[in-house]
């Protein structure tokens, strides 16, 4: 089966991981890939062994959305006719390309997949959830003339149904890990930190990450010399926080971790992850710390709730992190044995339900569904 998959190479974010471990699975199962994505033929953007690529011109992109040039969607729609591939599967960029292509495929007659994963809060209980809300309003009408939507959880699904997307359309496959790959092992970081308890945040440096909050617990909450917190990631606010908030309360600030051994190295050391987002999809570096067999404290934003249920984790509310983790925190430098359980238990839910080879299966069983039952109607103009 030949899948035209359109998403991103760059700028580093959840969608260019999601697409990379995909397409690597697919290709791995013997599937023919062909990569469309923004970026000039000129640039030097990291490339997919095996994968043909296709260049489409943009104006402006970022780790959020993207705008393309006026051409682009004439050029993805000659590309596509040219390929010739059996599905395409669209990993949704936040681009006004996104609305045009179920227009696009009905007059190729190929079926559309998307994958639709902008983070939320379906409680709507901060600013930043609010206007995550309205790209879901924004999308749901388009959303309803793909032959399918992979989501990421349950929450999202109850979400864009309530918001007029057809049940039937939806299909819940979430993010997956290599269990294999991010495991429980050996590591010697707590040596080089001097540290007998190492607490670990892996992610964007920015506003929605709601970060500041877990610094001002931890430099408020007196952990001492043999604890340490580690900053894994890069972002718009990291030169305004490292000054205040460094070395001398125990916290490195490590930048942004190309290498994913070293990334899996600096999760085996580590004893505790934290994730005090306002808004969530799915969090990957959230699933891998859990594979990883670390105890997970995450707020209730997106999905990351969902993982954590049932004792898998500790689970926080996105009003009052900082207070809450000023309790928690001295628990889990005190109690090593809560530590052990809890990653335990992590690590038996993300091989239950997070394994990335079951969740390709599921991925393959849909393209199966969508061939056989695929069918194009005249949609009219969305416009």
């Amino acid at each position: 089966m030949h899948i035209a998959w359109l998403g991103k190479k760059s700028p580093f974010c959840g969608n260019v991981t999601y697409g990379r471990e995909v397409t690597n699975a697919l290709l791995d199962r013997g599937y023919k890939v062909s990569f469309l994505h923004f970026a000039q033929e000129e640039a030097h953007e990291p490339s997919w062994p095996d994968c043909q690529e296709v260049f489409l011109p943009f104006l402006y992109k970022s780790q959020v959305y993207t705008i393309p040039t006026p051409k682009s969607s004439k050029i993805l729609m000659q590309s596509l006719e040219d390929l010739k591939p059996d599905l395409v599967h669209a990993s949704l960029t936040l681009s006004p390309l996104d609305f045009r292509l179920p227009e696009i495929c009905q007059a190729l007659k190929l079926p559309l997949v998307a994958t639709f994963h902008p983070p939320f809060d379906s409680k709507l209980r901060n600013l930043k959830s609010s206007t995550q809300f309205l790209t879901y309003q924004l999308y749901a009408p388009f959303l309803a003339h793909y032959d399918k939507v992979i989501i990421f959880s349950q929450l999202q699904r109850d979400l864009l149904i309530k918001l007029g997307v057809p049940a039937e359309k939806l299909a819940v496959i979430p993010n997956g890990v290599h269990t294999n790959k991010y495991s429980p092992g050996i590591s010697y970081l707590k040596s080089k930190f001097y540290a007998q308890r190492l607490f670990v945040y892996v992610g964007r440096i920015a506003t929605e990450k709601n970060i500041e909050a877990l610094l001002k617990a931890w430099k408020h909450t007196n952990m001492g010399f043999d604890s340490k917190l580690l900053i894994v990631g890069d972002g718009p606010l990291k030169p305004s926080l490292e000054p205040f908030y460094g070395t001398e309360y125990g916290i490195y600030w490590l930048g942004f971790v190309a290498d994913e051994q070293q990334r899996i190295d600096i999760l085996r050391g580590a004893d505790v992850f934290i994730l005090p987002s306002l808004v969530e999809g799915l969090s990957l570096s959230l699933l891998e710390a859990m594979s990883c067999g670390l105890a997970c404290l995450a707020t209730d934003a997106g999905a990351d709730g969902e993982v954590l249920a049932d004792g898998a984790g500790i689970v926080l509310n996105t009003q009052g992190v900082t207070s809450q983790l000023k309790t928690l925190l001295p628990l889990f430098r005190d109690h090593p044995d809560i530590t052990q359980l809890l990653g335990h238990k992590a690590r038996q839910r993300v091989l239950e339900k997070y394994n990335l080879n079951d969740n390709i299966t599921h991925l393959e069983q849909l393209y199966t569904q969508v061939l056989q039952q695929s069918h194009f109607p005249v949609l009219g103009s969305l416009f």
